[in-house]
Formats: structure tokens, C-alpha cells, sequence
């Protein structure tokens, strides 16, 4: 463990090198994390995150379809709902409560903390400001901190690296590093024009689709109206947040939003199948994933960071649902945390995939293999349904790394012409993830 020096907080030397040391950030964004002390036993840690755009936003967003739905995500999805994804400006967050299964109150105190923000800047009716909380479920929050803290927040926001790593850092529960990712890009359109996107995320638990993890915030100076920028969010999180997953959970609390000031000017994209839409789609799709893939990287107790990788498929969804149930399987799981090359709980997972259309899988054409990182040889484990001879020193070599790939080739399902692929990254079950969300509340 090191102290970080921009955060005052100590961070595992393994997760040292995802925590960035500088940054791109978009233009006209603001951010800030302040101690407000959410949780008693937190005595100096910024818990409350706030992010402010200079100019109105196009906003959207993707939520939980966990039945209990926490109160900021009711909030947020109005707020949405009732500006038409137009004129948003703020993002504020708590952690340390989830507000939660706490009925109209909790409904109060998410209208409350949008309210107190908008009031910052003189926003009228209705409210520009998303609001989302992390934490233990089924508890008030300590309202009277968080609003008295919220001026404080808006009056120290900064454009600094360190303000947004500090941001990263409050919407953070059970994670082990912050998790921010910035770039800077351009569109076929405006070639001149430098255009930036900023992402910060948290979890480590309690994460697997749908939605996506538990919380995440992506920005962009680039111009994309509300109309846009909904299925371009919803292509980017299908192949990203909602590829992860850590324990097979869903929380009531999850949200995914992306804001959009166009503060670096340029055209508007004003469609996806438009050059520029085509290019900002690959954009946020690869940035995406790159951001979901820290999460599973702080997976609770993890030690290995896998992606299982089906090919061959005859349709992308039937690929997306055999390595969602790979990834989620606790006896693949356990075998990867203690390096055991035992194929046939993967294979178990790829036949027991409920849902697949018929003629996905034929035995005789299904391959398995571990694909090691490095680039290294290839080890087959499965070729079209006849099982290798297994190495058993090489597999035992290939698993001893943190990084792994796993690859299924369905050989083109049943007429052989499928050519579909899907990925999915997961980690390992490992003792301490049982101990971790054993002590959770405590």
C-alpha cells in the first residue's frame, strides 16, 4: 500500500498504475469532492462529488431495471424526462448511503440535494441537476450534512487533474483506486477541432448487468443533442457496462449518464449513421470499455482480470448470453482463483446458456481455449467437441498471470455461417470477496 499524493489515501501498489497522472479534460467542466462525512466513521475522505458544465447540457442515461429502484434514480429519470434530455447542467453525488428502499423520504432528500445545486447557479424549475448515491442500502441519509456541504462543493469546483481524481475518489464505497479515464479526439467533420471526453466510475461489488455498475459519469465538450446521444449511449454500455460483471449482482442504485456541452464548438453530430456519428460511436464504445474494465480490475477480492470472448456465432446476442453465463459462474470462477484449467466447467456454463436460439450450439463444433496475454502459445483445451491432451505445467503457467482470455468458437452454429462475437470481462471468486461482503456493514 502507498499513500497517492494527490488523494491522502492509500492505494495497493498493484492498483497503482490505473490511476492516472494527468488528464484531458472537456471544456467548460468543473468538478469537485468534498469531506462532508456521510458515514460517522469517515472522518476525512471526500464523499460528496459534484460536476458542473458552464454551458446547458444534452444529457441521458441508463439506469437499473432492479425492481426496488433507489430514489436518485426515480429523481434523475424525471429530471430527464421532464427537460427532454436538454438543458442539464449538474451532476451530484453522495457515497456512504445508497437511498435506498427508503420510501418518500428518500424521495424528499434526492429532490432536495438537485434543488440545493440548482439554487447554486440560479437554476429555476424544473431542476438541471442528476443525482446519484452509493452505499449501504435501506438507510436515510444524513440530509442536513449533504446540503449544508453542497455550497461548499460548488464554491471549491476546479478544473484541476487533482479535483477530478478528488471527484473520482467521493463516489467511491469498497473500491481500492479512483477510476478516471480522459482522451482527447476528432471528427471527420471538423478535423481541426480537438475534442475531449472524461469518464469517472466506481465498484468493486455488486456489479453485472442491466444496468451496468453501480454509478458512472461521462462528459464531453463535443455537440450531440439529446436525440443522439441516447442510442449512442445504449450502443457504448451494451458492449461495456453491461459486459462486466463481478458477482453476478445488480444494484437498486445503478446509473450510467453522459453529458454533452459542446463547448469545443464543431458541427452537431445530428445522427449515428452519419460519418461523424459512426467515428463518436467507435470513440465511446472503446473509451467505455476501457472504463468498465477498471471495475472488474477492483473486483472485491479478485485476483485474476479475464475476458472470455465468444465466436463464431449466428447471432451477437446468443454470443453476448453464453459469455455473460461463463462470467458469471461461481465454479468457473472459483477454478480461475485457484488456477485449475478444468475446461469443463466452462463448457457446462456455455451448455446449461438459457435463451440461445436454436442451433447456436452443436457439441461437435464448439471449441474452448486459453489465449495467454503475452502472446504466448495458444492452449487448446476443446477442438470441434474432441478434447486435448492437456499441458498441464503450460496451463498451470498460463493461469499464474493476472490476465486471461478465454475463447469459444461456436464454429458458425448450426449452418456454419455465423460470424458474430461478443466479449464479457469477469475476475475470479476468491476467499476475500466472502470476507469483504461479509463485513459489509459492519
Amino acid at each position: 500500500m502507498a499513500v497517492h499524493p494527490a488523494l491522502d489515501y492509500a492505494i495497493p501498489s498493484a492498483k497503482q498504475k490505473y490511476v492516472p497522472s494527468s488528464g484531458i479534460y472537456p471544456k467548460g467542466f468543473l468538478v469537485s469532492g468534498t469531506h462532508v462525512g456521510v458515514k460517522p466513521t469517515n472522518k476525512s475522505f471526500p464523499d460528496l462529488a459534484l460536476l458542473y458544465s458552464e454551458k446547458p447540457c444534452s444529457a441521458s442515461a441508463v439506469f437499473t431495471k432492479n425492481k426496488f429502484q433507489a430514489a436518485p434514480v426515480t429523481v434523475s429519470r424525471d429530471v430527464l424526462q421532464s427537460r427532454q434530455g436538454e438543458g442539464i447542467r449538474a451532476v451530484v453525488v453522495n457515497s456512504g448511503c445508497a437511498n435506498a428502499v427508503t420510501g418518500k423520504g428518500g424521495l424528499f432528500d434526492a429532490s432536495s440535494m438537485a434543488r440545493t445545486v440548482d439554487e447554486c447557479f440560479g437554476s429555476s424549475a424544473p431542476s438541471s441537476t442528476l443525482v446519484m448515491s452509493t452505499g449501504v442500502i435501506g438507510q436515510r441519509l444524513p440530509i442536513s450534512k449533504i446540503l449544508d456541504g453542497i455550497p461548499n462543493a460548488f464554491a471549491t469546483l476546479e478544473t484541476s487533474h487533482k479535483s477530478w481524481l478528488r471527484t473520482a475518489r467521493a463516489i467511491c464505497t469498497t473500491d481500492t483506486f479512483p477510476k478516471l479515464l480522459s482522451m482527447s479526439f476528432s471528427l471527420p467533420s471538423s478535423p481541426q477541432t480537438t475534442y475531449s471526453l472524461a469518464g469517472m466510475t466506481k465498484g468493486a461489488g455488486m456489479i453485472h448487468p442491466n444496468m451496468a455498475t453501480l454509478l458512472g459519469i461521462l462528459c464531453t465538450d463535443a455537440t450531440i443533442p439529446a436525440s443522439v446521444l441516447k442510442p449512442l449511449l445504449s450502443h457504448a454500455v451494451d458492449r461495456s457496462f453491461n459486459s462486466i460483471s463481478i458477482d453476478g449482482d445488480t444494484s437498486t442504485n445503478d446509473t450510467l449518464a453522459l453529458l454533452a456541452n459542446g463547448a469545443a464548438g464543431g458541427l452537431p453530430i445530428e445522427s449515428l449513421s452519419s460519418n461523424d456519428g459512426r467515428a463518436m460511436t467507435e470513440v465511446l464504445t472503446s473509451f467505455t470499455q476501457s472504463l468498465a474494465q477498471l471495475v472488474v480490475r477492483d473486483g472485491e477480492g479478485a485476483t485474476k482480470f479475464v475476458r472470455v470472448c465468444v465466436t463464431n456465432a449466428p447471432f451477437y446476442e446468443d454470443a453476448k448470453n453464453i459469455a455473460s453465463t461463463i462470467a458469471r459462474s461461481p465454479l468457473v470462477k472459483t477454478a480461475l482463483y485457484g488456477k485449475d484449467a478444468n475446461w469443463g466447467r466452462i463448457l457446462c456454463a456455455v451448455g446449461y446458456t438459457q435463451g440461445l436460439n436454436e442451433g447456436t450450439i452443436i457439441p461437435e463444433k464448439t471449441s474452448v481455449s486459453f489465449v495467454p496475454v503475452d502472446g504466448s502459445e495458444i492452449l487448446k483445451l476443446l477442438t470441434k467437441g474432441e478434447p486435448e491432451a492437456v499441458d498441464e505445467a503450460w496451463a498451470a503457467k498460463i493461469l499464474e498471470a493476472e490476465d486471461l482470455e478465454i475463447r469459444i468458437d461456436l464454429g458458425g452454429g448450426q449452418l456454419g455461417h455465423g460470424k458474430e462475437e461478443a466479449s464479457y470481462w469477469f475476475c475470479d471468486f476468491s476467499h476475500e470477496y466472502v470476507t469483504i461482503n461479509g463485513d459489509y456493514r459492519t
